[in-house]
């Protein structure tokens, strides 16, 4: 499987789109600020969204239009399945 998600902060101010092939592992590394970049930079660690894909090309085209998106959108997408944009990553790590 592979996935596509949304991340954001505490404050709900910025948003993160990724793919992984492994939902669990990704979000321990978010967490846990193991990489340089954007999330470790705005600490990006709650899980409000995401998507699973049996082909890498889907998950990877669908990461690439969901970051095309403005970000009402985006917003709009998140709360379709999360009006109150809980931290779904307690479930996954």
């Amino acid at each position: 499987m592979y996935y596509v998600y949304i991340l954001t902060n505490k404050t709900n101010t910025v948003m993160y789109i990724g793919v992984t092939n492994d939902l669990r592992r990704r979000l321990y590394e978010h967490k846990n600020e193991q990489s340089e970049g954007f999330t470790k930079k705005y600490h990006t660690h709650k899980l409000v969204y995401f998507e699973d894909y049996s082909e890498v090309n889907a998950a990877i085209a669908r990461e690439k239009q969901l970051k095309r998106w403005v970000r009402a959108k985006k917003i709009w997408l998140v709360e379709t399945k999360n009006p109150s944009w809980d931290d779904w990553s307690e479930g996954f790590i």
